[in-house]
C-alpha cells in the first residue's frame, strides 16, 4: 500500500517532517486556522492554504486506500487476485484508474454475455481468442461454431453459436482497464461538445441563446458554460452531446485487439469491436468525461465563490457607530432601525416617503427626530426596491441639516433570508420580518463579518451556478471560509453573537451557545482564563480558541491581541527585559523592533511565533480589514432607462466571474464588466483586477432594457478596443 505521508511530502514539495507534524496536530483535533497561526515551528510555517491542499489530498489518499482493501478483499473472495493485479491495483493513485481495474470483477446484472456463458458458449470464445494470434492457422469459424449448437441451451444455428462468443469477448474488451483509460483521455483532448436549442425554443426566447448551435473542444471549455450547458440541458432547452471521431476509436481498438492475419477472424473481431465500442464503451466513457469536466468546473465555481465571499466576509466595517438602517419600500413604507453603537437596536418607525407630500414631509421629520435623538454617525440603506428613491429622499433631508451622517447604499442580499431564518426570529422574536431586515442591513454596514456569518453563504449572491455544483463540496469549502475569516479577523469575546462564536477556531454550536448564556448570566468577561468555567469548554478548545478572542479593557492587556494565552510569559519576560511594565508594552515598538529574539526561543515557541508576538504588539488589537469606502451613485440615474452610452458611474463591484465582474450602478440591476473590459491590458483571471465590495468607476457601453442587460467597461475612455467584449 501507499506511503501517504512520503507521497504528500512529494505531490506537495514539502518536507516530510512538515507533513507528518501537520498531520499529527489534525489528528489531534487543532483547527486549520490554529496549527496556521499557532504551530509555524511544527509545520515549517505552512499557510491555511497549504494545509488546506495537504488535507484534502490526505482526504482522498486515505478514502482510496480503504476502497483498495475492499476490492482487494473481493477479487481475492473470488479466486482470482493475482499477483500482478495485486501490485497494479495497490500502485493507483486515483479513483478512476483503480474502478477500471475493478470492472471485470465488480458484480453484474444479468448481460448478454452472462447469457452466452450460461449456454455453454465460454470454450467457443477461447478458441477464437487463440485463432486471433499471428501464427494461427485458418479454420472455419462457421464449422466451428456448429460444434456449440445445443437446442436444449437455445443455440439453434452456428450464427447463434458466433454471435453469443462475440458478446463474451466484447464484454472482456469493453471491461479492459487500458483500452478505456486511453479511450477516455482521447475523448477530453480530442472531444467536442455540441449543443443545438430544440426547436420548440424560438430564437431569442430563451436565456441560452449563445448556446443554440455552440461547439467547443473539451479541453477549451470554460467552467461556466459547462454549468450553463448542463443546466440547459436539466431545463430540457438543450441537445448536448459529446462528437468525436469515431473511426479514430476504431482503429486503435483493431491495433491493439486484432494480432492475427486470418481474414475471417480480422472480420469478426472488427465486428466484435464495433459492437463492444458502441454497446457497452461510448455510453459509459461519455457520462465519465462529462462527469471529469463537471467536476472540474464545480471546483473552479466554487474556487471563485470562495474568493468572493472571503471579499466580501472582510468587507471594510464603517465601525461601530450609531446607525440608521432602512430598508425601502414604496407602497408598504420603509422600515427604519436605529441601532447604538455596539448594534444593539433601540427603536423602529414605517415611514411613507414616496406617497402624498405630506407623508414625505412627516417622513422627514421622522428621520431627523432619530439622528439627533441618537446622534446617528451611519446611515445604511438597502439597495432593493425603492433603494434609490430613498437614497435621494435621505439626501434631500440631510441637506437641512448641519451635522450629516455618512449614507451608504448596502447590498441587502440575504437579508429577507436573515429575517426570516431561526437566528432572526430568537434574536427578535418580537418584531416584524422587515424591521428584522432593516437591523440586518446596518449592521451589515457597522461590521459585515459580524452580520453575514449569521445567513447561508448561497443566500448573499456572490456566486455562479451555485445550484448545480457538488453541494456537499460548496458547503465545505464555505465553511472553511467564514472559519477562515472569522479568525483571521479575531473575535470580541463580549460582544460576538452565538453564530460568530461558532465559527471561531475549537467551538462547537454548544459551546457559543454555552458563552453567551454565561456572559449573559455574569457580565463581560474580564479575562480569558474566565473561559474555562464556561460548561463544556475545556482545555483543548480553550488551546484553539483563546487566540481567536479578545477582551477590550480587560484584566490583561494581552487578551485584547493574537498573543496566545501560551505565550504570554514570554511577552512577560520581554516586557521584564525592557523594563517596561506589561501594559505598557504595546508603546515601545522601535524597542521591540530591535531586540534580539534568538534570546527568548525556547522548545514549542520559536523565531516565527516571537516575530508574530512582536508584529502584534506593535498594533495591538488590530483590524487587518481595509479602510472604509464607499461608492455615490450618480444623482438622477436610478433606473436602466436614465443609462445612456458613454456615461461614466461610481459603482460596487458586487460579483466576479471568471468571464468579467458586476457592478452596482444603483439601477437595480448590475452591469457586467466583461473580462475584456476589466483593464486596458490583456486580463487572464478577474480576481487579479477587481474583488467584490471594490469600488469602480465604469462607463456604459451598451444598455439593453428589455433584456435588462448593462454593458459596462473599465477601460480609460481612449483606449483601444474599448468596444464590448464577446462572452
Amino acid at each position: 500500500m501507499l506511503n501517504i505521508p512520503q507521497l504528500l511530502a512529494q505531490e506537495l514539495s514539502l518536507k516530510p517532517s512538515q507533513v507528518q507534524n501537520a498531520l499529527e496536530l489534525l489528528g489531534e483535533g487543532s483547527t486549520i486556522p490554529f496549527i496556521a497561526r499557532y504551530r509555524k515551528e511544527r509545520t515549517g510555517e505552512m499557510n491555511e492554504v497549504q494545509l488546506r491542499d495537504l488535507f484534502d489530498r490526505y482526504a482522498y489518499l486515505t478514502e482510496l486506500e480503504e476502497r483498495k482493501a475492499a476490492i482487494l478483499e473481493a477479487i481475492a473472495s473470488q479466486g482470482k487476485l493475482t499477483d500482478e493485479l495485486k501490485a497494479q491495483i495497490e500502485s493507483c493513485l486515483q479513483k478512476t484508474e483503480l474502478e477500471d481495474l475493478y470492472l471485470p470483477y465488480r458484480a453484474k446484472r444479468r448481460t448478454r454475455a452472462t447469457i452466452a456463458r450460461e449456454k455453454g458458449l465460454e470454450p467457443f470464445a477461447e478458441l477464437i481468442k487463440s485463432l486471433n494470434l499471428p501464427n494461427a492457422k485458418p479454420v472455419s469459424l462457421v464449422e466451428a461454431a456448429a460444434e456449440y449448437v445445443s437446442e436444449e441451451k437455445g443455440v439453434k444455428t452456428p450464427e447463434d453459436a458466433l454471435k453469443g462468443a462475440a458478446d463474451i469477448l466484447a464484454e472482456e474488451v469493453s471491461e479492459r482497464a487500458n483500452l478505456r483509460s486511453h479511450l477516455r483521455e482521447y475523448l477530453l483532448e480530442e472531444g467536442i461538445f455540441v449543443s443545438r436549442i430544440k426547436d420548440e425554443h424560438p430564437e431569442g426566447s430563451t436565456k441560452f441563446e449563445m448556446y443554440r448551435n455552440y461547439q467547443i473542444r473539451v479541453t477549451n471549455i470554460a467552467p461556466h458554460n459547462m454549468l450553463a450547458l448542463l443546466r440547459g440541458e436539466t431545463e430540457g432547452v438543450l441537445n448536448l452531446e459529446l462528437s468525436f471521431d469515431e473511426t479514430v476509436v476504431m482503429s486503435y481498438l483493431e491495433s491493439q485487439e486484432i494480432k492475427t492475419k486470418i481474414p475471417a477472424i480480422r472480420d469478426f473481431y472488427r465486428a466484435m469491436l464495433k459492437d463492444a465500442f458502441n454497446r457497452l464503451m461510448k455510453t459509459s466513457l461519455i457520462s465519465e468525461v462529462r462527469s471529469e469536466i463537471k467536476t472540474y468546473a464545480d471546483v473552479e465555481s466554487i474556487t471563485t465563490f470562495e474568493s468572493n465571499l472571503r471579499e466580501l466576509l472582510l468587507s471594510p466595517p464603517a465601525g461601530m457607530k450609531p446607525t440608521l438602517a432602512i430598508d425601502p419600500g414604496f407602497r408598504t413604507g420603509c422600515k427604519v432601525s436605529v441601532l447604538s453603537e455596539t448594534g444593539k437596536f433601540l427603536e423602529y418607525q414605517t415611514i411613507f416617503p414616496h406617497q402624498a407630500a405630506a407623508q414625505r414631509t412627516q417622513a422627514a421629520q421622522a428621520i431627523k427626530r432619530m439622528i439627533e435623538k441618537h446622534n446617528i454617525q451611519l446611515i445604511a440603506i438597502g439597495n432593493g426596491t425603492a433603494g434609490r428613491e430613498t437614497d435621494e429622499f435621505v439626501s434631500e433631508v440631510l441637506k437641512t441639516m448641519d451635522r450629516k451622517p455618512v449614507k451608504v447604499m448596502v447590498n441587502e442580499s440575504g437579508a429577507s433570508i436573515y429575517s426570516a431564518s431561526e437566528v432572526a426570529i430568537a434574536e427578535f422574536p418580537e418584531l416584524d420580518l422587515t424591521v428584522r431586515g432593516a437591523i440586518s442591513i446596518g449592521r451589515r454596514l457597522q461590521d459585515p463579518l459580524a452580520e453575514l456569518v449569521k445567513i447561508d453563504p448561497k443566500s448573499i449572491g456572490v456566486g455562479q451556478y451555485q445550484h448545480d455544483v457538488d453541494q456537499n463540496l460548496l458547503k465545505k469549502k464555505l465553511d472553511e471560509t467564514v472559519e477562515s475569516c472569522v479568525n483571521y479577523v479575531g473575535v470580541d469575546l463580549n460582544t460576538a453573537s452565538k453564530e460568530l462564536l461558532t465559527f471561531v477556531s475549537g467551538m462547537t454550536p454548544v459551546v457559543a451557545k454555552n458563552i453567551v448564556n454565561y456572559r449573559n448570566e455574569n457580565g463581560a468577561f474580564k479575562n480569558r482564563r474566565q473561559l474555562l468555567k464556561v460548561p463544556k469548554l475545556g482545555p483543548k478548545a480553550f488551546e484553539q480558541a483563546a487566540g481567536f478572542l479578545r477582551i477590550r479593557a480587560g484584566d490583561n492587556p494581552l487578551d485584547n491581541t493574537a498573543v496566545h494565552p501560551e505565550s504570554y510569559k514570554v511577552v512577560e519576560a520581554i516586557a521584564k527585559d525592557l523594563n517596561t511594565p506589561l501594559d505598557q508594552i504595546t508603546q515601545i515598538a522601535a524597542k521591540l523592533k530591535s531586540m534580539n529574539l534568538k534570546k527568548y526561543v525556547t522548545e514549542t515557541v520559536g523565531e516565527p511565533t516571537l516575530r508574530d508576538i512582536i508584529s502584534e504588539l506593535e498594533k495591538p488589537g488590530r483590524d487587518p480589514r481595509e479602510q472604509f469606502k464607499y461608492a455615490t451613485f450618480k444623482e438622477g440615474v436610478k433606473e436602466i432607462k436614465d443609462l445612456t452610452v458613454g456615461m461614466e458611474l461610481e459603482g460596487i463591484v458586487t460579483n466576479v466571474a471568471n468571464f468579467g465582474a458586476f457592478v452596482d450602478i444603483g439601477v437595480h440591476q448590475d452591469g457586467l464588466v466583461h473580462i475584456s473590459q476589466l483593464a486596458d491590458r490583456f486580463v487572464d483571471d478577474p480576481k487579479k483586477i477587481v474583488k467584490v465590495g471594490q469600488v469602480v468607476k465604469v462607463r456604459v457601453l451598451e444598455v439593453n432594457e428589455k433584456l435588462k442587460r448593462i454593458s459596462l467597461s473599465m477601460k480609460s475612455a481612449g483606449s483601444a478596443n474599448s468596444g464590448r467584449g464577446g462572452r
